[in-house]
């Protein structure tokens, strides 16, 4: 089991994740010719992905899936209220339920809800039977049932989007700031670093910050965060982001 990110921020992200001869993309805010040449840096071609699985209908994570789905000839997972919001004319498309565990064949798959200002939004456990990633990046508060989900997993992809001082003296418009730093937006470094400190870390072998925002945070006031809680240093914590992703992980 292992998995990789194309890239991560508000202007797009795709994370793949690979379980045996199973793959797929979490998101794909990609037209099909940066994410095919995003896949062939990770050493993939469009026709090895299984399926498109779409967390919630934002631009910066379903502005691709329909034109790569139609072009690579990909089914398209996602709940229902995120079917009701996107266009996908043409494609192939399964509807989950937002609680319900399925099955991609050789993994299993655990959507759960998350605070985020869209339709039916969710977020993923991915997991072989043995070993678990967890995946969060759009999230404007922390819950106890994402404290539940993530607890016990052996890595986890966690958004750190903003530092919450950067935010309120940057050029943002303050109606936009309000959004961000909402209930319904999205987590700030130290929301993430209280997610790290609640869950079951004893399994814990991989932490990647994932969609930093380039204009409201840095690699370093993020790691630096999630590095106090675990005890290590800023360099152990991976970063996802905007333009290189991250290289392939191997979780088991």
């Amino acid at each position: 089991m292992r998995f990789a990110s194309l890239g991560s921020g508000s202007r797009g992200n795709a994370l793949v994740v690979e379980v045996g001869k199973t793959r797929v993309l979490l998101d794909c805010g990609y037209g099909p010719r940066i994410l095919e040449a995003r896949l062939a840096r990770a050493g993939l071609e469009p026709g090895d992905l299984d399926a498109i699985l779409v967390t919630h209908e934002h631009a910066d994570h379903v502005g691709g899936v329909a034109a790569c789905a139609r072009r690579f000839g990909v089914d398209v997972l996602l709940t229902h209220g995120t079917l009701a919001s996107t266009a996908l004319d043409d494609v192939t498309v399964r509807v989950i339920d937002s609680h319900a565990p399925f099955a991609i064949g050789d993994m299993e798959l655990q959507p759960f809800p998350v605070p985020h200002d869209a339709r039916e939004p969710v977020q993923f456990v991915f997991s072989d039977g043995d070993h678990r990633l967890g995946v969060l990046t759009d999230a404007g508060c922390v819950t106890p049932h994402m404290v539940d989900m993530l607890s016990g997993c052996e890595a986890l992809v966690l958004e750190c989007n903003h530092d919450a001082t950067l935010l309120a003296a940057g050029r943002y418009p303050q109606h936009l700031k309000h959004r961000i730093a909402g209930r319904f937006g999205h987590l700030d470094n130290a929301a993430a670093a209280q997610l790290l400190a609640q869950i079951d870390r004893a399994r814990l072998r991989h932490v990647v910050a994932a969609h930093l925002s380039q204009e409201n945070n840095t690699p370093a006031l993020a790691t630096g965060a999630l590095a106090a809680v675990l005890g290590c240093t800023p360099d152990w914590i991976g970063v996802a982001d905007q333009d290189a992703g991250c290289g392939w992980r191997d979780v088991a």
